[in-house]
């Protein structure tokens, strides 16, 4: 019957479903890493290739092991597999009309039958599916991919009745953002909590923002308008220079120092657009980006000059000539893939200087031997007036070159004289010198031949090296001298932090950043004045009184030359629930708190030594020292340690030999200071130097033995003894380096860890 058809139907469809299994497929269990996941992988495929096995089924399941790895080396399409047997990652939460879920042993249903309007998985937008993020995606990807573009977060969870209000906007803002090249996320509370915990996001529906690896929290009424005004705040100020006819020559003839071609935008709104905002970010290393709004009058020279429509938008692109464009592209649709090709495009200078590794790296790609080779023409010369001659006859050289595979460019001596030494070796190293490169491996090897006759920018000189790409491109082998070169200096490292006042970074946050998310700073600025201020008038009252016991206070200091303890002393505070917020969450700008880590039992040990070692650096106003008991609040430092990702790394090794092997993790000893109003932490593990002497039993100690008619009872009893001194030595010395290591903490040489929110003291569970 027709029924009877249709069950065999649905059965043949779920036997299908659950006998692609890629675990059983590989080999392996469920909890199997990467590691494990591509070694057996490669041990299967090179089984069942179907050019070394000839069996029948060798094809099928050299296809079925491809797919099952293809799903298991992703932790996305892993998920969805593991949650809903499902292989398919492109709608993770929308299954189609014949999706079947397990509900018991050999029973199926259909999810749509249990829809709901909000919440549950299987009714989720697929617009959302497609942005879901994990937790490795968001530190692997999208944290240095914001430093090109910005990023909108969904903070989202299933059963959330506020989150259906916000979905409609949402799906609104990100159908006008996505085309302009803002990156999208969706983090689902109820499956990556660790994430959330990341982020800092304690209530779902919320929405964050992330740029240069920040995360800003969106505070404002949730509409369209809004958002999009957000992700405009995101980007950082002087993006785009606005440009008139009275600053025009000064941009364009920057480009020889900042080394970067130069972009004139042509429009008619007042406002840079967003998208152009959005290019000048995800180009800011390339190109510098100025804006020309044509409906002023200022800007009427400019608009004549370069003869513009002012009926479509128009971009325009400079090199080394500042009066001719090099390119240029007009549309009415000015589209963000028109724009991306138009900046790949002329991303470099027609002869741009060596500044860097990463500019090197791009102009003098490595030999692939899939790709045509590709030559470096490159000028090692000088920045004083004698070189200038030489280095613009080399540009009209470089600008009249058509081969694709030759790029030039040039170098300054001064600036680089690592690698100018490694191209002049056995001449007499005097620039100006023309040198013919190819770069064979990512280590710094090349093969190059200086052209003879130096360089002065003659016509011999311009026809000599001609002649020479001429040989090279019948003949590579006459590059016959060999060199591996350093790595190139970072010749803005320097200058950029000098570029910007002082003062306009904490400036640009201020106006930047939204205005509740400065309420807490403005409440620790006048709180801070308001203490500076009472102390002040309490001061002053109390000068008197201060006068008149000078005179006795005289004789204190005797009095500590002759052992009083008066003031040999280090002020170390309990970290509690208390005083937590004002020791850290608190603190002031430019303070630090050292907090040491330890237990009941090892309280007086480690107190005692750690008193010592940081008694030199108590004459500090902005160290405070403080005390984490591990015992009541021993989570708190597993929950600090799992936001600062690099210090879990650190710590991963110690973590795998103690607490992997059934035993939890052991803080005592550990110090951290933490800076609570920038947020990082400086970690100082326990290291034992002492020497386990004072350990052994008395007699050994004593050089003499106990007669044999001592019992062995009191044989026991001092071999106890004797342990625990050696285990208290043992803690004792866990500080030993804590000296060294302040010293590092004040000259600021330790690496720092960041965490996007401090861990809440009072919301960790107290171990009982």
């Amino acid at each position: 019957t027709a029924d009877t058809r249709l069950s065999l139907f649905m059965f043949g469809n779920v036997l299908s479903t659950a006998e692609f299994d890629p675990y059983t497929i590989l080999g392996i269990t469920r909890s199997a890493n990467q590691a494990e996941i591509k070694k057996a992988y490669k041990r299967l495929a090179k089984e069942w290739h179907p050019d070394k096995n000839k069996k029948p089924e060798a094809e099928d399941m050299f296809i079925r092991i491809t797919e099952s790895y293809e799903i298991l080396s992703s932790e996305e399409k892993r998920a969805n597999y593991d949650r809903y047997r499902q292989m398919d990652s492109a709608q993770p939460y929308d299954r189609g009309p014949h999706a079947f879920r397990r509900f018991h042993d050999g029973f199926y249903f259909d999810e749509s039958f249990f829809s709901f309007p909000f919440g549950g998985k299987g009714t989720r937008d697929a617009a959302d599916g497609r942005h879901v993020l994990h937790f490795s995606q968001y530190v692997n990807d999208i944290t240095p991919d914001s430093f090109r573009k910005p990023y909108l977060i969904k903070i989202t969870s299933d059963w959330c009745f506020s989150c259906v209000h916000v979905d409609p906007v949402w799906r609104e803002a990100v159908q006008e953002l996505e085309p302009l090249g803002v990156g999208i996320g969706v983090v689902d509370v109820s499956y990556e909590r660790r994430l959330a915990n990341h982020l800092g996001a304690h209530r779902t529906p919320s929405i964050l923002g992330v740029v240069n690896g920040k995360v800003t929290f969106f505070h404002y009424a949730v509409a369209k308008e809004h958002l999009v005004q957000f992700v405009e705040d995101l980007l950082p100020q002087r993006l785009v220079e606005k440009v008139t006819d009275r600053n025009d020559r000064d941009f364009l003839n920057s480009w020889h120092q900042v080394n970067k071609p130069h972009v004139l935008l042509f429009d008619q709104v007042p406002a840079v657009p967003l998208l152009y905002k959005l290019t000048a970010f995800a180009y800011k290393d390339y190109v510098q980006f100025g804006y020309v709004d044509q409906g002023l009058s200022e800007t009427a020279d400019l608009l004549r000059r370069y003869n513009i429509n002012t009926y479509a938008p128009t971009m325009l692109v400079f090199k080394e000539d500042v009066v001719k464009p090099a390119d240029i592209i007009q549309s009415k649709g000015m589209k963000k893939q028109i724009i991306d090709e138009f900046i790949s495009n002329n991303k470099f200078l027609l002869a741009p200087r060596l500044v860097n590794q990463k500019v090197f790296d791009e102009l003098c790609p490595v030999k692939q031997f899939h790709r045509r080779r590709k030559y470096c023409v490159l000028l090692i010369t000088g920045e004083e007036d004698a070189f200038v001659p030489g280095n613009e006859a080399f540009l009209s050289l470089a600008a009249g070159n058509t081969r694709e595979v030759v790029r030039f460019t040039y170098v300054y001596q001064r600036q680089q004289p690592p690698l100018c030494a490694a191209l002049l070796v056995g001449r007499d190293g005097a620039p100006p010198q023309v040198v013919i490169l190819e770069r064979r491996s990512e280590a710094g090897k090349v093969v190059f031949k200086p052209v003879p006759g130096g360089w002065n920018g003659s016509e011999e000189d311009k026809h000599r090296l001609l002649e020479e790409l001429e040989r090279l491109q019948k003949d590579p082998s006459i590059l016959t001298h060999d060199a591996t070169l350093p790595e190139l200096n970072n010749e803005f490292a320097s200058v950029s932090p000098i570029r910007l006042p002082p003062l306009s970074a904490p400036l640009d946050d201020l106006l930047h950043n939204n205005w509740r998310e400065m309420m807490p700073l403005l409440s620790l600025i006048f709180s801070a004045l308001f203490i500076l201020f009472g102390t002040v008038v309490i001061q002053a009252f109390s000068d008197s009184g201060e006068e008149k016991q000078a005179k006795p206070k005289a004789k204190e200091p005797s009095k500590a030359e002759n052992g009083a303890p008066g003031k040999n002393f280090v002020e170390v505070t309990e970290l509690t629930d208390i005083t937590y917020t004002s020791n850290l969450v608190k603190l002031r700008p430019g303070h630090i708190n050292v907090v040491l880590v330890l237990t009941d039992a090892t309280k007086n040990v480690l107190l005692s030594k750690f008193a010592k070692e940081v008694y030199s650096f108590t004459g500090s106003l902005t160290l405070h020292f403080s005390f984490l008991n591990a015992a009541k609040h021993g989570e708190w430092m597993s929950a600090l340690l799992e936001h600062a990702q690099d210090a879990m790394r650190i710590d991963a090794e110690e973590e795998e030999g103690g607490a992997g092997a059934g035993r939890k993790a052991d803080y005592t000893g550990y110090v951290l200071a933490l800076n609570g109003h920038k947020k990082y932490l400086c970690l100082f593990k326990p290291v034992y130097t002492g020497d386990d002497t004072d350990g052994k039993p008395e007699e050994d100690a004593a050089g003499a033995t106990r007669p044999r008619s001592a019992s062995r009872d009191e044989h026991q009893h001092r071999r106890v003894a004797a342990r625990s001194r050696s285990t208290i030595l043992q803690v004792h010395h866990k500080l030993d380096r804590l000296g060294l290591w302040m010293e590092r903490l004040m000259e600021g040489t330790l690496p720092r860890y960041y965490v996007p929110a401090w861990p809440g003291l009072d919301k960790i569970t107290v171990n009982k």
